[in-house]
């Protein structure tokens, strides 16, 4: 997987909200292709588009508010109100209301610590599945924010924010490994049998793609799906 150089790459000085944000803008909608085609095999073919309007909105709310960048929940919370409020189907809310835990517990905190995003994370996995309906190995999203949301928990307090995401990105990506193996028990998908089993979620691949843009943008989805 290559990453960008762009003036939002990550700095291992510093862990600023702002730039995890506007660097998942940039990993969205250079997906957005791939996650087009892949919810074309196993889904309604709008993810992509979902996704890419979601980050677009973000950047509108992260630019009309350039103070935000001093407040470690306003980019999440931003992030929140796009996805909400301005993106359809069944990805949208369910994104906005994992951004909106994030935000929470960071707003809680006063700091976005690896035990504030453990906090958001663990919520938004919860609220996402009290909405949703989802278990674990039911083909979705779960199946890889539960593994990152894991994996934040287990992180010691003192564990560097960005290096605590990295892990949790790692979890997350083998969780999207894990769904080209299954077969789906929910959505569309579930519907389609064995023709979907061998691609991976989309909404799975979505959140490794959120939880990797911590660190960089992600520019090539091949190495992680391929």
């Amino acid at each position: 997987m290559t990453t960008s150089t762009s003036p939002h790459a990550f700095s291992p000085d510093a862990f600023s909200t702002d730039a995890w944000m506007r660097r998942f803008v940039q990993s969205a909608r250079t997906a957005k292709d791939r996650l087009t085609s892949l919810d074309q095999e196993v889904g309604d073919g709008d993810f992509g588009v979902n996704l890419s309007t979601g980050a677009l909105s973000t950047l509108r709310h992260l630019d009309a508010n350039p103070a935000s960048g001093s407040d470690p929940a306003a980019p999440l919370q931003a992030a929140a109100t796009a996805f909400l409020d301005e993106v359809g189907g069944t990805s949208g809310p369910l994104f906005g209301l994992l951004f909106q835990a994030l935000a929470v517990a960071v707003a809680d905190a006063e700091a976005a610590t690896t035990p504030a995003l453990a906090a958001g994370a663990a919520e938004g996995l919860a609220a996402i599945r009290r909405v949703g309906d989802a278990a674990p190995g039911d083909k979705t999203l779960v199946d890889a924010l539960g593994p990152a949301a894991q994996a934040l928990r287990t992180a010691p307090a003192d564990t560097p924010p960005a290096e605590a995401l990295a892990r949790a990105a790692d979890a997350a990506w083998a969780g999207v490994s894990e769904t080209a193996r299954l077969r789906a028990r929910m959505g569309r998908s579930s519907y389609l049998g064995e023709r979907a089993e061998g691609v991976p979620d989309p909404g799975a691949v979505g959140i490794g793609l959120l939880f990797a843009s911590a660190r960089a943008v992600v520019e090539d989805l091949s190495t992680r799906l391929d």
